[in-house]
């Protein structure tokens, strides 16, 4: 069977639109507020962003095109994401941005035809934000989701939702929740969970504190969320009851490689940034770039970012053809998060100085970067269940 690496010629005219449209519209707005998007206007700059990227026809290229996107895959996402993410703020700019982004995909999988109206309509359009409510301060879920300690009891005809949230992306804002609670068993089972999709101003919902983070570009922040018995009826059950881990699957393996897709564009800005300097900054007798510590430092870079998008691509087309790639995405994750981290590094340190001043993009971008190593997964995490089904499999071999 014939493999081919080349992208439909739409897609690539996507990505080479997208490209310029980050460059004209989205990259001065970065630069001149830094990458934080406090400073920048928060809500007002994304609806001013998107409708732009609307009249551009970029907009929501993930999306179903029934909720007027533009339907693409997995596979061919990855290069039209990548220049969105070559900004802080691109993927806000084209409704790609986390969470969601992932809540969008999981809404077309897992929704009922009420809720697609309700809900995945108005976030595909940008009307509408979204969080998704998992993270559970200690002893509750945080990297083994299993310690889920939020539950929802059903009594009076309807579900009965406590518990306590942190570290909950884009809450402050949020229009709706996607809300995680044990519905059976105990902390620690790996069953009896339940998606709920709770409205932002639901009776005993709260949105707490912005835990303060390193990364800047998260609109809604990193917040506590508490839910003081939140009633809510059957129609708010995503999916069904006591399958919510199993959903959960469907939201975090393609989140997890979208993230990769947009943090590779970041990376790539770093790592163009630092060829322009050694280009054209002069020392030691000739140009940094003629210098052979620096081309290592070139070329690892090049050699990064290639097997980061090769691996993501591979677990992409997975994906696309049905399967749980949850291996592929493990790998495909873990190690783009550490080569990502790594080209960033490398730009800084081959811009000297200016590598970590604000004249240059690379340290806003590192600050960015860095907590992907642990956000979807800690890398150790994901080595963890790596090697858990390598070893299951050699097994089962014998």
């Amino acid at each position: 069977m014939a493999v081919s690496f080349d992208f439909a010629p739409q897609v690539t005219d996507l990505a080479a639109q997208t490209a310029a449209f980050i460059r004209e519209a989205v990259l001065p707005v970065d630069d001149q507020y830094r990458g934080d998007i406090d400073a920048a206007g928060n809500d007002e700059l994304r609806v001013q962003l998107q409708a732009a990227a609307k009249d551009a026809g970029i907009f929501a290229p993930h999306a179903p095109r029934e909720y007027g996107g533009l339907g693409l895959g997995m596979v061919d996402r990855a290069p039209v994401f990548e220049e969105a993410g070559y900004s802080l703020f691109g993927p806000l700019s084209l409704n790609i941005a986390a969470p969601d982004e992932g809540n969008l995909h999981l809404l077309t999988h897992a929704a009922t035809t009420d809720q697609k109206a309700r809900y995945l309509e108005p976030l595909a359009t940008g009307a509408y934000r979204s969080a998704f409510a998992m993270t559970e301060p200690s002893p509750g879920a945080g990297s083994d989701p299993t310690m889920l300690n939020t539950t929802a009891t059903y009594g009076g005809g309807r579900w009965h939702i406590f518990g306590r949230k942190w570290f909950i992306t884009g809450a402050d804002g949020a229009h709706f929740f996607i809300v995680m609670a044990r519905t059976s068993g105990q902390p620690g089972d790996r069953g009896g969970a339940t998606m709920f999709l709770v409205d932002h101003g639901a009776t005993g919902l709260q949105v707490g504190r912005h835990i303060a983070t390193m990364d800047k570009s998260m609109l809604g922040g990193h917040c506590e969320v508490l839910f003081n018995d939140v009633t809510v009826d059957d129609g708010a059950v995503l999916g069904e009851v006591d399958a919510g881990f199993s959903y959960a699957q469907i939201r975090l393996g393609p989140a997890r490689m979208t993230h990769v897709m947009r943090w590779l564009g970041s990376a790539r800005r770093a790592h163009d940034t630092a060829l322009h300097h050694v280009g054209q900054r002069h020392g030691f007798g000739g140009r940094l770039g003629d210098l052979g510590m620096v081309q290592k430092l070139v070329a690892d870079n090049e050699i990064d970012l290639a097997a980061a998008r090769a691996l993501l691509i591979q677990a992409c087309w997975q994906l696309d053809q049905g399967n749980a790639a949850s291996t592929s995405t493990s790998i495909a994750k873990t190690f783009a998060a550490e080569a990502i981290d790594r080209v960033v590094d490398r730009s800084a340190q081959m811009c000297g100085g200016l590598g970590i001043s604000d004249d240059y993009p690379i340290a806003r971008i590192s600050r960015e970067v860095r907590p992907f190593r642990i956000y979807d997964g800690p890398s150790e995490v994901h080595r963890w269940a790596i090697a858990k089904r390598a070893i299951r499999a050699a097994a089962a071999a014998q």
